[in-house]
């Protein structure tokens, strides 16, 4: 009875706690209870299957490294004397943009050029000369094959040697085969030689090329690089040019660019970045299609060029650059501008698409809800092509 008591003294203490307790319950209660009740707001999308073109993209982003610009530059010292050309001007490869009254440091870099200009030139008729002369040695020993041959024929059909006019020994005999081997020897060495010749040759028209070019940025006159239109120029009469140094070691740097020359119809290449999984499927000769950030309202065409599967790595990140030859374009496009690029892997037209969120996969069998005006009932289809947000249905 003490018990019950007890039990009973402590309930009347605490009432207020279980009367709050069991009116929560109850509201809870209640509001399930009006959920379950009420009806349900689904919300049903549909989409119509239909015919359409279907394409596969990847995204890519990057710079242009080959632009439609060409530096003028030079490398002489001085004062401008005379501007030839102006801004938007028309020039050829070659023509005569200004004239430049050199100091002495100037005139003394025009005059090392020269000269190392005047040596290049020597050293090509020189390779020329060793090729002529490398033909006539293989040519010679051609000729010794054949006297050798000539020999070693008389031998094996006589058997008194015309020069000592006794019979051949086993030593001349010897000797008289083993030079056979060595004029076939000498004519490998000297047909050689008169191939390498012509690498020699066009390695020193190279240097040439090279030293009248340099002899060029030296010169007292600066030189349109290319053809096309001069802009940016940056040059007028009493403008003096000093030596461009580097900040590193302080040396005189080779040359300082003072304009551009602009060809709307030079080609054009961008280099984008793939990740390992994107570089297996980009080829040589896919189309592309770019945005730049300068042109945000002009999207502009072209194809794979080359795909780099050497790749480097970046703080364990790989990637492949891949290079986009642009379709010509009159628009002015600099190196260095960002360009976004889509490469087209595959594409299809007329071919039924639904949208890729639609279609289900049971029991590993593509599945859509396909609702007609008998109801609405699940449809086994077969799956072709597919990107991001479309699927092509090639049954069902």
């Amino acid at each position: 009875m003490k018990k019950i008591k007890s039990i009973f003294n402590w309930f009347c203490a605490h009432r207020w706690r279980w009367i709050l307790v069991i009116i929560l319950l109850g509201g809870v209660f209640f509001f399930l209870k009006s959920r379950s009740d009420s009806p349900q707001n689904i919300q049903i999308q549909t989409a119509t299957v239909e015919k359409g073109t279907l394409v596969v993209t990847i995204a890519a982003s990057g710079n242009i490294t080959l632009a439609s610009e060409t530096d003028i530059t030079t490398a002489t010292s001085g004062v401008v004397k005379t501007v030839l050309v102006n801004n938007g001007d028309k020039v050829v490869k070659g023509q005569k943009i200004a004239e430049i009254t050199s100091d002495e440091e100037g005139a003394a870099r025009q005059s090392e050029a020269y000269l190392a200009y005047l040596e290049s030139q020597e050293a090509v008729k020189t390779a020329q000369k060793e090729q002529a002369e490398a033909d006539i040695v293989m040519w010679e020993a051609r000729k010794a094959i054949f006297d050798a041959q000539e020999t070693i024929d008389y031998k094996n059909n006589n058997a008194i040697n015309p020069v000592t006019k006794e019979e051949y020994t086993e030593e001349e005999k010897a000797i008289i085969d083993k030079t056979l081997d060595k004029a076939k020897a000498a004519f490998e060495e000297a047909e050689l030689k008169f191939k390498n010749a012509g690498a020699v040759i066009a390695n020193a028209k190279a240097k040439q090329t090279a030293a009248w070019r340099n002899y060029q940025e030296a010169s007292s006159f600066i030189y349109s690089p290319a053809a096309g239109v001069v802009n940016n120029l940056t040059l007028s009469p009493g403008v003096v040019l000093v030596p461009t140094t580097s900040a590193s070691d302080n040396s005189t740097s080779s040359a300082q660019t003072v304009g551009k020359i602009s060809n709307p119809q030079a080609t054009l290449q961008a280099t984008v970045s793939l990740s390992e999984l994107e570089v297996t499927k980009v080829k040589p000769g896919q189309k592309a299609t770019l945005t730049l950030d300068a042109y945000p309202d002009k999207t502009f065409t072209g194809k794979i060029l080359a795909v780099n599967t050497s790749g480097s790595a970046s703080q364990g990140v790989v990637s492949y650059p891949a290079t986009i030859l642009l379709d010509p374009t009159t628009v002015e496009i600099y190196q260095n501008m960002a360009v976004s690029a889509q490469i087209i892997l595959e594409s299809k037209t007329d071919v039924l698409l639904v949208p890729s969120s639609a279609i289900e996969e049971i029991n590993g069998e593509k599945v859509v809800e396909a609702v007609s005006d008998e109801g609405t009932k699940q449809t086994l289809i077969e799956v072709g092509l597919s990107n991001d947000t479309m699927t092509e249905v090639i049954s069902g």
